[in-house]
């Protein structure tokens, strides 16, 4: 996203140019035959009392014929004017030729109107193309100003470099997805990109310091918004920019500054901004920390649904995060980050750690070359492997950062054969001795590394030996990655492949049973275990008015986050199950408040709100996980599906609706690392 695409062109629909060129085209056709053949008839017309020759009207049918050639030149430019020369040119020969005859001189004012109107032509084109070159030139003087503005901004604080023109990017693309005009979504773009120009007037030394801000220096802070709103206020000929900057630390529930407004008080583009500008500065580098996970700004912004954030926007930004690739936290590098020359120089024993790769059910084949310290002779290096979870994929050993990014580390695999498990359930090595074709150096290795469920598989082979490690996870929810550390070596050109097919369920023998949460008592359908984002569903159910499916839910050991609950599936398929014969995925609800329409014959409306039974999402997150009963109804008229359910005080009603859905339409139980019992179907 940091890509700048305002001066993107959008490519031109040419197949709709050509259709709506025929319009002007087709009428100054016909009106063009009606001025020839009224010129020449001899016939009459009553207006009123009067009688009028029919050879009057030539005139005007002339007339309207040359304003069609002005459309034609004023919307379709270069084409239309073109086009409008052909059409007037190629009438000149039958002029001329009429001036030859002997009996009439008729077409010598048509040649004179043809003359008149292209030289007419010409100088609107001209006057057409001056006009939009100077319009580019003041649009171009507007946006090298703007960016003269926002350099002055990110040279004040080196931590926020960039963070402008990232918010007007993200700005623009929720306006997009709004359907806003395309003058709108310039409009968001630019107030977006100055929205923090009033930062000009605070000292350097608040928008550096490196540490929390004090009372009266976060005060200070909280003059930018008005400071540029009086800056912005004196471009009379864009309003709009003032608002952006003014409004855009407001909060929906209206607890923000300057002015405590509230709800839709706030002008829509500074709601707009508000929700990327906080996306941005949670994924950015500051002074004070570093970026904050993906599923962390997800979790935030979802929180802030309703409260800071306009709940529009708010999902919105949550959409991109989850489904489009600019947005979505991808893989971590392969390999991790090493410094230097992709090389990783560990000295003390984990000294340095690697980034993580993370280890899915299509196998990984890394290649890599380890060296000795050669500086301290002597001492026996050892490369080692850490397998381990966290939010941001990397090894974490402070007691801040393992509860932040949910640190848990699973074990540790030295390419000895040494094994040392922290949080796996248990480890088999077997270290079979034999040459490994393809690998001719005694200092290089190669790892396969492949993971199926609650079971991992890590081979570590050498240019002599091959050690196997089949680890027992202590569950299905959580990832796994792998880093690089160990003990006074040097590990470099490291490579990575990923197989393109999924290994097969039975690759990884099992070496410890399947982690079981869901022995509780079995209602109406069997109970249901979701390891992970809609791994499995209760059987389905056909949705019918006063439909009412209770149950039990109790979150997995491995749920942190606010979305690790439950969801309400809504689909058609032949047979009436998920992902069964011509299955359809049409929009699903989770009981943290939010609602997603998966089907272009679906459309969602969304009504979440905070009872007196919420506290805070810390209390919901705990009653997730101490588990509860609850209940979903469905109420059905027409072609909308309305669910309702109300869970530790969170109230949601959401409403799908199809249009050119046919036939049974179904619902199933889902969700997020969340185990269901005892469900029963009213």
């Amino acid at each position: 996203m940091e890509k700048n695409d305002r001066t993107e062109k959008k490519p031109v629909n040419r197949d709709l140019l050509r259709f709506t060129i025929l319009v002007p085209l087709l009428i100054y056709m016909f009106l063009a035959f009606g001025t020839t053949f009224v010129a020449r008839s001899d016939a009459t017309i009553m207006i009123g009392s009067r009688v009028l020759p029919l050879s009057t009207l030539a005139g005007v049918f002339s007339s309207l014929s040359n304003l069609c050639l002005v459309v034609m030149v004023l919307f379709y430019k270069k084409i239309g004017f073109v086009l409008s020369i052909v059409l007037l040119i190629i009438q000149f020969p039958g002029y001329i030729a009429g001036l030859f005859r002997n009996d009439r001189l008729t077409s010598l004012p048509g040649l004179f109107i043809g003359l008149f109107g292209v030289v007419m032509m010409v100088l609107i084109y001209n006057n057409h193309v001056r006009m939009e070159r100077e319009q580019k030139r003041l649009q171009d003087l507007f946006e090298q100003t703007a960016t003269a503005l926002v350099n002055a901004i990110d040279a004040k604080d080196i931590y926020t470099r960039g963070h402008s023109l990232r918010v007007a990017n993200y700005s623009k693309k929720l306006a997009e997805m709004s359907h806003k005009s395309e003058e709108e979504c310039q409009e968001i773009y630019y107030a977006a990109l100055l929205h923090d120009v009033g930062k000009i007037g605070i000292p350097i030394a608040i928008l550096s310091k490196n540490g929390k801000l004090t009372h009266e220096e976060y005060k200070r802070i909280q003059d930018h918004p008005v400071l540029g709103e009086q800056i912005l206020a004196s471009i009379k000929e864009f309003p709009y920019l003032s608002k952006g900057a003014g409004g855009h630390h407001e909060r929906y529930d209206g607890k923000g500054y300057p002015n405590g407004l509230k709800g839709e008080e706030i002008p829509e583009l500074a709601r707009i901004i508000s929700v990327a500008d906080a996306y941005d500065a949670m994924t950015s580098k500051r002074s004070y920390r570093d970026p904050i996970p993906q599923q962390k700004v997800r979790e935030e912004l979802v929180k802030g649904t309703g409260t800071q954030f306009d709940p529009k926007y708010a999902r919105l930004m949550i959409h991109l995060i989850d489904v489009d690739t600019e947005y979505e936290m991808r893989e971590r590098e392969e390999g991790g980050k090493l410094a230097g020359d992709n090389e990783l120089v560990i000295d003390e024993y984990r000294s340095t750690v690697s980034g993580g790769v993370l280890l899915t059910a299509f196998m990984t084949t890394l290649r890599l070359k380890v060296t000795g310290d050669e500086l301290i002779p002597g001492v026996v290096s050892v490369p080692s492997l850490i397998m381990f979870d966290s939010l941001d994929g990397h090894v974490h050993d402070t007691e801040k950062e393992i509860k932040d990014l949910n640190y848990y580390e699973y074990c540790e695999l030295w390419f000895d054969g040494k094994t040392e498990a922290t949080g796996a359930r248990k480890i088999r090595t077997e270290i079979r001795e034999g040459v490994n074709e393809g690998i001719t150096d005694d200092r290089e290795y190669v790892i396969e590394a492949v993971r199926i469920e609650d079971h991992a598989l890590i081979r570590i082979l050498s240019r002599k030996q091959t050690i196997e490690n089949v680890i027992a996870l202590p569950d299905s929810s959580r990832f796994a990655h792998i880093g690089f550390t160990g003990e006074h070596c040097r590990i470099s050109k490291v490579s990575t492949v990923k197989a393109q097919d999924e290994s097969p369920a039975g690759l990884i023998p099992r070496i410890a049973e399947k982690v079981s949460f869901i022995s509780g008592p079995v209602g109406d359908v069997p109970n249901v275990q979701i390891d992970g984002y809609r791994l499995a569903s209760s059987e389905g159910v056909e949705i019918k008015d006063g439909l009412e499916i209770s149950f039990h839910t109790r979150n997995l050991p491995s749920a942190t986050l606010v979305w690790h609950c439950p969801f309400i599936e809504i689909f058609t398929s032949d047979d009436g199950k998920v992902r069964g014969k011509n299955y359809r995925d049409l929009a699903f609800m989770r009981f943290d408040g939010e609602g997603w329409e998966c089907d272009p014959a679906c459309t969602v409306e969304l009504d979440v709100s905070q009872n007196g039974n919420f506290t805070d999402w810390d209390a919901w997150k705990k009653l997730n996980m101490d588990g509860y009963d609850t209940v979903v109804t469905f109420k059905v008229k027409g072609n909308r599906i309305t669910v309702v359910t109300e869970n530790g005080g969170v109230a949601v009603s959401f409403t799908a609706i199809l249009t050119g859905v046919g036939g049974k339409v179904y619902t199933a139980v889902t969700g997020d690392q969340v185990a269901l019992t005892n469900v029963r179907i009213k």
